[in-house]
């Protein structure tokens, strides 16, 4: 396999000088990730890591969707290559993302939500179209998502982070700079180009005193549960019905009936 192959079929990486995009193209699921492309985008991180020809990545999706998250059927495209362990805390790009000395932008072209809006908050910059959206909906399929448990209260306070994770609701991308959820908001169709203009802006900054900042901001984290986590996906219920709910396209069993309407 190629450096530039990362392993899966939704994924493509492009240069542009010192610059990598890693692109999800994956429009016949709506860019959800399987669990190849999870683990290829942590290939495209320890990529501009090593790579003496890179500098920096650049992560964005097609069309108007950034990412959804991961897709709920678990499942692999032709050509994307297993990821031996499934999806674990080995194979999540999550913490490679943020503990790259690269630089990381996350260049937020719609829909944003689940493990893609965790992207997002986890890169250096985040670069967001007025036209994204933004969700934490893991609750709603029964999800114990022990990463924005730990991560969503440095970006936004306790309270907010209260309100995102237990009632799973959208806000657009005004709200979201509004918050702290994410940095900049752009026109659409100045979105590649503004993001482009944040990764050479931080490749100018010096690299080792940039990791060490970096280092120091990524304390203000809690820990994140992973032990938690996997057990619920693996022991509990609920993640089986919420997933299968949300195939079938019904309520999980868990919603009370007769819930008001509002």
């Amino acid at each position: 396999m190629s450096s530039d192959n990362l392993g899966a079929a939704g994924l493509r990486l492009e240069r542009e000088g010192p610059i990598a995009w890693c692109i999800i193209d994956r429009p016949q699921a709506r860019n959800a990730l399987t669990p190849s492309m999870y683990f290829g985008i942590k290939r495209a991180v320890r990529l501009v890591n090593i790579d003496p020809e890179l500098r920096a990545l650049i992560i964005t999706g097609t069309g108007d969707v950034f990412a959804p998250g991961g897709d709920l059927g678990g499942r692999y495209e032709p050509g994307d290559e297993p990821v031996p362990a499934g999806l674990t805390y080995e194979s999540l790009p999550f913490i490679a993302i943020r503990e790259s000395q690269a630089p990381v932008i996350a260049a937020v072209n719609g829909i944003c939500q689940a493990g893609g809006l965790l992207i997002a908050m986890m890169a250096d910059i985040a670069v967001v179209s007025d036209r994204a959206t933004f969700r934490v909906p893991e609750l709603l399929r029964g999800i114990v998502d022990a990463s924005y448990a730990a991560l969503l209260p440095a970006h936004v306070g306790l309270a907010v982070a209260r309100d995102l994770l237990l009632s799973a609701r959208s806000l657009d991308a005004a709200e979201a700079q509004r918050i702290g959820l994410v940095s900049r908001v752009v026109p659409h169709d100045e979105l590649r180009r503004e993001a482009l203009k944040a990764a050479v802006q931080v490749l100018k900054s010096a690299p080792e005193a940039r990791a060490h900042v970096k280092r120091m901001l990524n304390d203000q984290y809690g820990r994140v549960d992973y032990e938690t986590m996997f057990w619920s996906l693996q022991n509990s219920t609920e993640p089986r019905e919420g997933m299968r709910a949300f195939i079938e396209k019904r309520l999980p069993a868990w919603i009370p009936e007769n819930l008001p309407e509002v």
